[in-house]
């Protein structure tokens, strides 16, 4: 037996409930950085500016890339979206 097999039944229902716990987290910050990227959006359109700031989203490409691998792109990208919507 391998030593990820030899654990305890009561250790991975603790794993368990703290990913339950770490995705209901993700879940909430997802939806208040949305929140908080609309009023953004709606502030900066108030006082003139465009839509969207290309290189504010291309930092945030790379903050994710740099911490997440090519992967970060994808999630930054979703992340993005949920807060101003599609192009």
């Amino acid at each position: 037996m391998t030593a990820s097999a030899e654990i305890a039944p009561d250790e991975l229902q603790d794993l368990r409930t703290e990913i339950d716990a770490l995705d209901a987290e993700i879940i909430r910050l997802w939806q208040r950085r949305a929140e908080v990227s609309k009023r953004v959006g709606e502030i900066r359109m108030a006082n003139g500016g465009t839509r969207l700031v290309l290189d504010r989203e291309r930092a945030i490409l790379e903050k994710y890339r740099s911490a997440l691998g090519d992967d970060g792109i994808q999630i930054a990208m979703l992340v993005l979206r949920s807060g101003r919507g599609p192009l």
